[in-house]
């Protein structure tokens, strides 16, 4: 095919700068392919959905999306053995879910087919952020295709810094951040945000929410364009299964009865033991046969059944299915320092849901390499969420997608608030316990707990609250602390973290394709901020600031800095004399060069075998400073001077004319040794690099 029967659309961003939707050359034997150019970064989208309607209902839309970055993107080679690309890496993971979350919600409900949505990031030179641009081409890749969608949507990558928004950074406008978000939206309504702050407020959050859908609204556009412009665009296939006969058989026999089970039973696993009797009875209304046919669907009917009637009992009483209310938190309960050999542990529970976080304290060798990049976390979560935590039997097969997720989430809350000097590489580490909604602010909260019992100065603590919705027919009800069952029949699962001082990291889902207004976000938020201010102040009285100090068995950290010529000093030929330094002080010494600064680290846990090893470095890179003012020691006495030691290991010559404003016949008659004296570094003789010391200078005229 020739490039000219190429067919696109561009879009202009505020900057001048444009992106390129390329459409019919590549993947044509897909469903629907584009290609999504910006600069040099060039992303592939390609979407498939299976030709037969599935039979049997699974109960959930069967959509899989996977974002992949090739190494030839970057002209970069796999450092790994096999030389191919292997598992996926936890970034892709990350920006598979942002995409993911946002075009779910604008599936038909009754859309009961596989579909399979592949991003690949073919070309990346730095000008541009890929993650902002992978929704824009899966969103079009759906729009040109033949497949019903409710969009099209697309995604901005929106990051705030010096007090200006700039729409798809490049990586060092991202680190400059105030605000970093990546917003997910239709042309009318707003349906996913993700990102951290440093501290901001809600106000601010909404001003890059609106910016980035003004944004949204021309990329929208121009998929529209695009996709009248082929022809298969004009006419969708046809997906659904109803049985319209069943649907009503079912509501008859439960609706009732299920409206009974969820007012009365304030217990998880009560309710789900109600819910499974009351489907089991519907199956003594049918033969083994017609139940063989009709049990997959009949699952799909029974749990739009319970979706009503959580949501009717919300909506028309203002009661939850654990007797709460819609502005009511579940009790809370706080352990610190609860596992005696770790260096900080939290245990926080509110209502069904727990996590036990672990603080461990490691040196910068312990820094997390990212997807094996140069680039290093020197503060890391891990999340684990495994089957026992919501009374489940469940296959573990590795890490899941929503436990780098929400581990995500959580690093991103707690880490602006972990002091700029701090020396450790810190792993955390959340168990989830129990699971019932919330888990990820949970280990947020849990979090902060950990830090504070392991003796880390954070700036200010972090809590988290999950805030839900329900909307119907013009009323909408807002939820405090939402239940794992809130969050699959709501209308928004709107996670925010912060400090008393302002929001820290945010998530939030939107799962009705009419979105939600700015009204409801602001309101939203407010008591986001109202709920998790409540549960700060209900953690801080547990431990309410960081331990003065690190636990005894928690290994001690020191960091100093040498000029870049003494590392080999220090080192010694063959490792000779960090070797013999660590034999001494039983530490761990390991020097990285940075320009023309080493920064040595030293591991131990003695406090005072630190110093014994900081000592010895200091004295190997000693360079006195002119007109510096040092503490000596007088070590030995000639006719011609004195040799003063101003650190161990280093003697310099102080002038017998550089002792007193008199003139001096004999060193003795004013110093001896073992004396501790005062002098003053007058300069450095250029040719060979001798120090010249005075201790007169210090003295007034005319004194000894």
């Amino acid at each position: 095919m020739k490039k000219s029967s190429i067919i696109s659309e561009k879009i202009s961003i505020t900057d001048g700068r444009r992106i390129h939707i390329e459409t019919v050359f590549l993947a044509k034997q897909s469903d629907g392919s584009v290609v999504v150019k910006m600069g040099n970064t060039m992303i592939l989208a390609t979407v498939v959905a299976s030709k037969e309607t599935i039979k049997k209902n699974p109960g959930f839309l069967l959509l899989t999306v996977d974002y992949k970055e090739k190494y030839y993107a970057t002209g970069k080679i796999p450092g790994v053995f096999f030389k191919r690309e292997g598992r996926t890496t936890y970034r892709e993971i990350l920006i598979t879910r942002i995409v993911d979350r946002v075009l779910r919600p604008f599936f038909p409900k009754k859309l009961h087919a596989e579909i399979q949505i592949m991003i690949s990031l073919l070309s990346y030179d730095n000008s541009v952020f890929p993650d902002g641009l992978a929704g824009l081409a899966a969103s079009s890749a759906l729009a040109v295709s033949d497949i019903p969608f409710n969009g099209p949507i697309s995604e901005v990558s929106i990051v705030r810094w010096n007090k200006k928004f700039i729409i798809h950074p490049n990586i060092e406008e991202i680190l400059k951040y105030e605000i970093d978000l990546i917003v997910g939206a239709s042309k009318e309504a707003l349906i996913m945000i993700e990102g951290e702050m440093k501290e901001i407020s809600e106000k601010e959050i909404l001003s890059a929410i609106a910016f980035a859908q003004e944004v949204i609204k021309d990329q929208v556009n121009a998929q529209i364009r695009l996709a009248y412009k082929l022809e298969k665009f004009r006419t969708k296939r046809f997906y659904e299964v109803q049985d319209k006969e069943l649907d009503e058989k079912i509501h008859k026999i439960t609706y009732d009865k299920t409206y009974k089970a969820s007012k009365y039973s304030y217990d998880k696993k009560q309710l789900i033991e109600k819910y499974r009797k009351i489907f089991n009875e519907v199956k003594l209304h049918f033969t083994e046969k017609m139940w063989k046919e009709k049990e997959s669907l009949a699952h799909y009917y029974y749990e739009e059944i319970k979706r009503k009637v959580i949501r009717t009992l919300v909506l028309s009483e203002n009661h939850r299915i654990d007797g709460r209310s819609s502005k009511e938190i579940r009790p809370i309960q706080c352990w610190v320092d609860y596992l005696p050999s770790v260096h900080g542990s939290a245990i926080f529970s509110r209502g069904e849901t727990q996590s036990l976080t672990t603080v461990t304290l490691g040196s910068s060798g312990d820094a997390n390499r990212i997807d094996n990049a140069l680039e290093k976390e020197k503060f890391y979560i891990h999340y684990n969420f495994p089957p026992f935590s919501t009374g489940d039997v469940r296959t573990i097969r590795g890490i899941s997608r929503r436990e780098i997720g929400h581990g995500n989430l959580a690093q991103r809350a707690l880490k602006n608030v972990i002091p700029s000097g701090n020396p450790y590489t810190i792993r955390m580490v959340s168990e989830i316990f129990e699971s019932n909604g919330s888990s990820s602010m949970a280990t947020i909260c849990a979090g902060t707990l950990a830090l504070m019992d392991a003796g880390i100065p954070i700036k200010l603590p972090v809590s988290g609250i999950s805030i839900g919705l329900i909307i119907e027919h013009g009323k909408e009800v807002i939820l405090y602390d939402i239940l794992g069952e809130e969050d699959h029949i709501g209308d928004m699962d709107l996670k925010v973290a912060g400090t008393a001082k302002g929001i820290t990291a945010c998530q939030m889902d939107i799962k009705i394709e009419e979105g939600i207004s700015f009204k409801i976000l602001e309101k939203a938020l407010k008591q986001a901020y109202e709920g998790r201010i409540y549960i700060l102040n209900e953690m801080l009285k547990t431990l309410s600031l960081p331990r003065k100090s690190i636990k005894p068995h928690a290994p001690k950290i020191s960091v100093l800095e040498i000029p870049k010529e003494f590392i080999g000093s220090v080192i010694g030929t063959g490792g000779k004399i960090i070797q013999e330094i660590q034999d001494e002080t039983n530490t761990v010494i390991s020097i990285e060069e940075k320009g023309k600064i080493g920064f040595v680290e030293i591991v131990g846990k003695h406090q005072d075998k630190i110093s014994k090893a900081v000592q010895r470095i200091k004295a190997i890179s000693f360079v006195p400073k002119r007109k510096g003012i040092y503490d000596a020691k007088v070590k030995s006495i000639k006719k011609f001077g004195a040799f003063v030691e101003i650190i161990p290991g280093k003697e310099y010559l102080l002038n017998i004319s550089e002792i007193n404003w008199e003139r001096l016949d004999k060193v003795e008659d004013v110093l001896k040794i073992g004396d501790q004296i005062q002098v003053k570094l007058m300069g450095i003789d250029d040719s060979n690099g001798k120090i010249r010391i005075s201790r007169k200078v210090l003295l007034p005229k005319g004194r000894k």
